[in-house]
């Protein structure tokens, strides 16, 4: 069972990155966000993009730097599928994920203002922010002494390939190619 970790910048394009390896490769995605998002609709609290991080913090605080992945894991591993979990922010979901044989991280990346036009074009509803409210939201996220708060930067130097990702879609897909073939995807049966 392959496990793929995703992790990258806001808008960098992990969210097409788990498309591809859903309806090309047949994995099986969890969803650091979706499991955030009804943690917060539990509690009849808004979803937009400090409520999914507080609460995010405050899940790994309580539980564990890797409570959330952890979690996510344990629904991947009755599925008994390659599954990829979207998206990785701290260093011990890393570590606790990097336990399991067929574990991957894949990080995105790509131009700051790339990946703002392509937040506002998506149009979700954490994604109506300012060029800088979008930077201030990076940064926060980007480093933190903290095990519990996200520290993106120490996520990507861990990762064990990066896509920089500031073309078009079918560099992308050659990309994700690439790192399939890298990791031994292609040539498991």
């Amino acid at each position: 069972m392959f496990i793929i970790g995703i992790t990258g910048t806001l808008g960098a394009g992990k969210g097409t990155v788990v498309s591809y390896l859903v309806e090309e490769k047949g994995f099986t995605h969890f969803s650091v966000r979706g499991y955030l998002a009804e943690e917060l609709n539990r509690r009849g609290m808004p979803v937009n993009r400090d409520t999914l991080t507080a609460i995010g913090n405050s899940l790994r605080a309580k539980h564990g730097s890797s409570f959330i992945t952890s979690e996510l894991f344990k629904k991947a591993k009755e599925k008994q599928n390659n599954c990829v979990i979207e998206s990785i922010r701290t260093p011990g979901e890393i570590e606790e994920l990097r336990k399991n044989s067929g574990f991957f991280l894949l990080a995105v990346d790509a131009d700051p203002r790339v990946r703002y036009k392509r937040i506002r074009s998506r149009n979700s509803e954490t994604d109506q922010v300012s060029f800088q409210t979008f930077m201030q939201n990076e940064e926060r996220e980007m480093h933190s002494n903290d095990p519990n708060k996200q520290n993106l930067a120490r996520c990507i130097e861990q990762a064990d390939y990066v896509i920089n990702n500031n073309g078009n879609i079918n560099g992308l897909h050659q990309n994700i190619e690439k790192f399939l073939k890298t990791v031994g995807f292609n040539t498991r049966k």
